[in-house]
């Protein structure tokens, strides 16, 4: 769908990933909205909006990834800026939204983040929000506007289907903990192979133990599905155990890529041969190594764009 001829869609990025942003505004047929997001000697953020926005349906792409302050900063600033200057609509597109692990009070007197952050864009004037794979979909009905909620599973099986074709009968899913079994099940169902699971004990935030394999992998090429990798050592540690329990190739997936840490060591001294993630958050020079390979939200997101601007379904493009 292209709009460079109506004037009541406009697509802005602030600075987590301008890629993306551009790559979506493309999609659209359109330019990305003319703004500067700057910040002060102090570190205070700038906003400033360079064209009329009066009545427009307006969408800002900003993952809160890192730096997570400040990136979510400059979201909830731009969509004031955007609501002081009469908008129709504003729509915050997070390819990946932080503080979505902070979700439930785990312990006595623990915050819940992430209805905080719901709460701030909510406040701030977001009319809708539109997001990929969050780490827990319950965070949907911590918001009082409407939210969309896409997911990235659909995109890595078709690399796979695409990659290995009718290979795929040698391939085993593994979930790496038993919160990913849902998101593996789908991934194994769309490409019609088996499933295992691994079974871990964390004695301690970013320290996983691994336990126990539930399946069988003895003699198979394994790939690992999770919904993000932060400091990579569940995801590693899975990989090895994989290994070490005679799995002849191991490969790993995830939508969000925060990789954070000592993430990159751990990754390229894994028994991991091949890393496929998301650009839902933009990988740096340091993060850029021969194991990872990146494929584009782009697509789906500027699919879903239009559609919440003409006001049809989202859930058709998953059908």
């Amino acid at each position: 769908m292209m709009y460079a001829e109506r004037s009541n869609i406009k697509v802005f990025s602030c600075n987590a990933n301008k890629k993306l942003a551009g790559a979506i505004a493309k999609n659209l047929g359109l330019n990305l909205g003319a703004s500067e997001v700057t910040q002060f000697s102090d570190g205070e953020i700038s906003v400033k909006i360079d064209e009329t926005i009066r009545g427009a349906d307006v969408f800002i792409i900003q993952s809160t990834s890192e730096p997570v302050n400040d990136n979510l900063m400059e979201l909830l600033i731009m969509i004031d800026a955007m609501k002081r200057a009469s908008a129709e609509r504003i729509t915050a597109v997070m390819p990946y939204y932080g503080y979505a692990r902070q979700d439930r009070k785990a312990r006595a007197r623990d915050p819940i983040s992430a209805k905080l952050v719901a709460n701030l864009i909510t406040t701030a004037g977001a009319d809708r929000v539109l997001t990929m794979d969050l780490h827990c979909a319950q965070i949907q009905g911590f918001f009082d506007i409407p939210l969309d909620h896409l997911v990235g599973m659909p995109i890595l099986a078709n690399y796979y289907r695409e990659k290995y074709g009718d290979k795929m009968d040698d391939f085993v899913a593994v979930s790496p903990d038993l919160g990913s079994v849902g998101r593996t099940r789908a991934f194994a169902t769309k490409l019609d192979i088996p499933i295992a699971i691994i079974d871990k004990r964390r004695p301690k935030a970013n320290v996983s133990e691994i336990m126990n394999i539930i399946g069988n992998v003895e003699g198979k090429k394994v790939i690992l599905v999770d919904d993000m990798i932060d400091t990579a050592g569940t995801i590693t540690n899975a990989a090895n155990a994989l290994k070490e329990r005679g799995a002849v190739e191991v490969d790993a997936c995830c939508t969000h890529a925060v990789l954070s840490g000592p993430a990159i060591e751990r990754i390229q001294k894994s028994a991991i041969s091949e890393l496929v993630v998301l650009n839902t958050i933009e990988l740096s020079g340091t993060k850029k190594i021969d194991k990872i390979t990146e494929l584009s939200v782009a697509q789906i997101f500027s699919e879903s764009i239009t559609r919440i601007h003409e006001g049809t379904s989202i859930s058709r493009l998953f059908d």
